[in-house]
């Protein structure tokens, strides 16, 4: 969504400010929730002029005959919320479906990255994304993924993304800087292509978001951290935020369908009283059911208040906090002269109750509904049908071969809510010469085959912590190179599980018995359904009372599973090329003796 340069319309700003010209729209007598001096400020009026704010204040005298006006009497009025850190993918939704389904939430911008969709179609994915998003009502800002494949050496993705490539993106419109930076040690190890990377992104004048998943708050976030990179949304403990505020790094807190971090996080803010000017709030991942159950940016923010921060701070970490994170405050994150009009009306300040959102100066949703959706785009075929292994899948393709009895054998430990995994060893029987799952342990089998080129590569090995007791589960949404991801109980439904997502072109599928159970058809990519956020769901919820039926309770499950691939988060991992430590970055074998 475009709006006019500031240069542009000064004049025309002052003369409305000035009463020689009457305003466009005029919200009236409403409180302004100041996130400029953090204060509360009843009776104000704002005048808007071709969709940025002429004045704040008394507006009498802005108003003419066609002025609209919008009574706030009652109401507070907030910056448009912007969410710092999302991936679009994650809610299987296209863009015009994802901004139907979260505007109405407050929520005026985002800042994507779509790194998902260029894993599997490369940057004419990117492109593809941000074209579409021109015509929805909602603003689209996406940063250049800066990791595909995520792990290069480690992984197959459908395309390599490199320096070059980074550098003409950064010319396109709406780029807002370099997607996060999941190669930490190649930023730390001053590996020549990474701070490449860096370099075109600093001189194209934006700003380099991160992904820095360790412990590690001495040499090596400071390495990062003077290496220009400017944000990190991988903090998983109070510490690990304060570490990175302190070292004027934005910590992005983030709270989405799979993993709830800002219950601990936010005590950076909390417990320790600092500036809280460095804290961002942000989703991530977030599935169709959370936001039609919970919400977005004002669930989130609700969720912040509730653990002890302030409302206006809360909103603070939304708006201008958010948008002096991407450098983009002169136009962005408050309800101030010359600001873009992107504007929410709360009629409660602690539940963050949506009563009206306003973009570019324009009502675009009120009372919950969307006033002007988005409408259905059709995708080309070269975005769709990209499920090519290559070969109709059997129950040998998933057999570990051994000649003992039973072996000890590393498994992923899975934890519920979390991005994070652990290796641990268990001791699993060898039937026929296959290392076998184990349900009365909860081990079940998983299998990444590499979907994009049809390579034939493929690893196999062991996950604790579904609680799958028969059956088989699928996905091509498996982050970040998105292959054909498997787990199972037994190699038959597992073998079947992926042969019925081939055919139906990706998505995410369960079996039990050789018989389809549920399936949501992501034709788009492998990742992306064109149906409205409603449609989308309600297959989720027969998908999830699915996996239920499989033994499985944990929530958000496919989200937790379509982790298992990703490489870059310790401890332990799985590839089309094997089982990875993700910790010192090498295959470990599966078998652990």
């Amino acid at each position: 969504m475009d709006f006019i340069p500031l240069e542009d319309i000064t004049m025309e700003l002052a003369d409305v400010a000035m009463g020689r010209r009457n305003a466009d729209m005029v919200i009236k007598n409403g409180t302004l929730v100041n996130v400029n001096t953090k204060e509360l400020l009843e009776h104000t009026d704002v005048a808007i002029y071709k969709g940025r704010i002429a004045l704040v204040g008394d507006a009498s005298h802005c108003i003419g005959k066609d002025t609209t006006i919008i009574d706030a009497t009652g109401l507070y009025i907030a910056p448009g919320f912007m969410d710092g850190h999302i991936h679009v993918e994650s809610s299987m939704l296209t863009v015009s479906q994802y901004s139907n389904a979260v505007v109405p939430h407050g929520t005026t911008a985002i800042f994507m990255d779509p790194h998902e969709i260029a894993n599997v179609l490369g940057l004419k994915g990117v492109k593809l994304m941000l074209d579409e998003a021109n015509d929805v009502p909602l603003r689209v800002f996406a940063t250049v993924p800066s990791c595909v494949p995520a792990a290069p050496g480690l992984e197959d993705a459908g395309a390599v993304i490199g320096p070059e490539d980074i550098a003409e993106a950064m010319k396109w419109d709406g780029i807002a800087g370099l997607g996060e930076l999941m190669n930490f040690p190649g930023v730390f190890n001053s590996v020549p292509e990474v701070h490449k990377e860096i370099e075109v992104t600093l001189k194209a004048g934006k700003p380099v978001t991160g992904h820095f998943a360790l412990p590690d708050t001495g040499s090596m976030l400071n390495a990062y951290v003077a290496s220009g990179v400017r944000s990190c949304h991988e903090s998983v403990r109070a510490s690990d935020a304060l570490s990175k505020m302190r070292l004027g790094m934005y910590a992005k807190i983030r709270e989405g369908s799979a993993w709830h971090d800002l219950k601990e996080v936010i005590k950076a803010i909390t417990h320790n009283k600092v500036n809280s000017r460095f804290a961002v709030l942000v989703s991530d991942d977030t599935h169709p059911h959370t936001l039609i159950q919970s919400g977005h940016l004002d669930y989130i923010v609700k969720r912040a208040i509730e653990e002890g921060v302030d409302p206006i701070t809360a909103i603070e970490m939304v708006t201008i906090n958010t948008a002096e994170c991407f450098m983009m405050s002169k136009d962005f994150g408050s309800v101030s002269p010359s600001k873009v009009a992107d504007i929410v009306l709360l009629s409660d300040l602690y539940k963050v109750t949506v009563k009206a959102v306003i973009i570019g100066g324009k009502l675009v949703a009120k009372d919950g509904k969307i006033l002007a959706p988005a409408k259905k785009v059709t995708y080309p075929e070269w975005s769709k049908n990209t499920v090519n292994v290559g070969k109709t899948l059997s129950r040998d393709d998933f057999i570990l071969k051994s000649d003992k009895h039973e072996v000890k054998v590393r498994v992923i430990q899975i934890q519920e809510a979390s991005v994070m995994t652990q290796q641990i060893i268990e001791t699993l029987h060898v039937v026929n010469g296959n290392i076998a799952p184990d349900i009365s342990k909860d081990i079940a089998k998983a299998a990444i085959f590499e979907r994009h080129k049809a390579t034939g590569t493929r690893g196999i090995g062991f996950v604790k912590g579904f609680g799958f007791t028969k059956g088989a589960v699928a996905s091509t949404v498996a982050h970040d190179s998105h292959n054909l991801l498997i787990v199972g109980t037994n190699e038959d439904d597992m073998a079947f599980a992926g042969n019925e997502l081939i055919k139906a072109g990706g998505g995410m599928i369960a079996v039990a018995g050789s018989k389809v159970l549920a399936l949501v058809e992501l034709p788009v990519a492998g990742l992306l359904s064109d149906e409205p956020v409603e449609v989308v769901q309600k297959k989720v919820e027969k998908l999830e009372e699915a996996w239920k039926a499989l033994g499985c309770k944990l929530v958000s499950p496919f989200m937790t599973m379509a982790l298992l691939g990703l490489p870059v988060i310790p401890e332990l991992r799985l590839s089309n090329r094997g089982l990875v430590d993700a910790i010192h970055f090498t295959f470990v074998d599966v078998v652990a003796e």
